[in-house]
């Protein structure tokens, strides 16, 4: 009998500690961030470059010509009145516009000339942005990876706000970028560490960790945290990569949440290697993270916009062409969109049907459906979806 309760008791020791060692491995590796010196640092590559790099960078910058990409005429009133089908606009560069069991999310906006603190020099946009500002959809929500000048634009901050005054969006920001926006005039601003989630009727908005760095004055380097997006609605999720080197942060999020239905994964500003390499993925870089988060379709972004590092602006849209090839994968599972284009996120006939079907990516015929609806988040309500 008290040899049946000593094995009971080694038993559950043991459990015990399987339980507790599994619960310390996940706080291990679902930190919220790291914060080192009063700064925050990635998870595994430590962003090493400085300012002495970063100047013998522009001494040694080839830049190449500026190029003009081709758009697509697109079709704001459908947008706008679009409450029933799931779509997903390029608008230029980093800014997508999501549109989601009728929600509207907006990424990284960026609508105006320069990606830059001046309105009179810095990078400068070669493709108009796909939509205008005022053609925009009411916008629910607006996911921000970080403060760079190119994800983080204040003029069309302000310019979004001025549109929708009375019924704002709310903001999705990395840990201490509050502030920016509040001083922007914003009123409704998430802030989230990493691994972090809120929660709107089905859909769930996460925050996770990419490989980058922060830096929007000259002293305040890494003092405001990055990140990527979760979008999770009705079985379908999407995967705002954000800006970001490679690291394995993305098996980190694919242990998390599984395979991906869509991705949209940055391809450009990775030349030279020797100084991009730690916060911008190249084209193989960017077609690994794609598999390493299985995502069953992936669209490129962070190129053809803006002039922004020494590869020239062409060069990724061609690499991504060869490689997939090459890898013998489809562009129904990797490619990119033109400025301005939309694509229906459809189910078999291009009709959502249950949410255990796979979803894919096509064009599908338009099935306009005007029914409106409110809905609240921080205490802000979304009406009038004309904006």
């Amino acid at each position: 009998m008290h040899r049946r309760d000593f094995i009971k008791k080694v038993i559950l020791f043991s459990l015990s500690f399987v339980i507790l060692k599994t619960k310390i491995m996940a706080n291990t590796l679902f930190k919220p961030f790291n914060l080192v010196d009063g700064v925050f640092v990635n998870n595994y590559v430590s962003h090493k470059s400085s300012f002495k790099d970063f100047w013998k960078w522009r001494r040694e910058s080839s830049k190449p010509e500026p190029i003009a990409f081709p758009m697509v005429e697109n079709d704001p009133g459908y947008l706008k009145s679009n409450k029933s089908e799931n779509t997903i606009t390029w608008i230029g560069h980093s800014t997508f516009l999501l549109q989601i069991d009728g929600i509207n999310i907006l990424t990284d906006p960026h609508f105006t000339k320069r990606a830059s603190p001046l309105s009179f020099m810095g990078p400068s946009r070669t493709t108009p942005p796909g939509l205008k500002i005022e053609e925009l959809p009411f916008i629910d929500f607006v996911l921000i990876s970080h403060n760079h000048y190119d994800h983080l634009d204040s003029k069309t901050i302000q310019l979004l706000l001025k549109k929708q005054n009375v019924n704002q969006p709310t903001f999705f920001v990395p840990l201490k970028l509050r502030d920016i926006l509040s001083k922007l005039g914003a009123r409704n601003v998430m802030e989230h560490e990493w691994w972090q989630m809120t929660q709107y009727k089905n859909l769930e908005i996460h925050s996770v960790p990419v490989q980058h760095w922060s830096k929007r004055t000259f002293n305040d380097t890494n003092k405001t945290l990055w990140c990527g997006w979760v979008v999770k609605a009705n079985n379908f999720k999407y995967f705002f990569v954000g800006d970001t080197g490679y690291s394995k942060d993305f098996k980190d999020i694919q242990k998390k949440f599984g395979s991906f239905d869509l991705s949209t994964i940055p391809i450009g500003a990775y030349a030279p290697r020797w100084f991009m390499k730690d916060s911008h993925c190249n084209v193989e870089e960017a077609i690994q993270i794609h598999k390493d988060v299985k995502s069953k379709k992936s669209i490129a972004m962070h190129w053809g916009t803006f002039q922004l590092t020494d590869e020239p602006m062409d060069e990724p849209i061609k690499l991504l062409q060869e490689l997939t090839k090459q890898l013998k994968i489809s562009k129904d599972e990797f490619s990119y969109m033109t400025h301005g284009q939309t694509t229906k996120l459809c189910r078999g006939n291009g009709v959502f049907k249950s949410p255990a079907t796979h979803m894919h990516i096509q064009h599908c015929s338009r099935n306009r459906d005007t029914e409106g609806g409110d809905h609240t988040l921080g205490g802000v309500a979304g009406k009038g979806r004309n904006g």
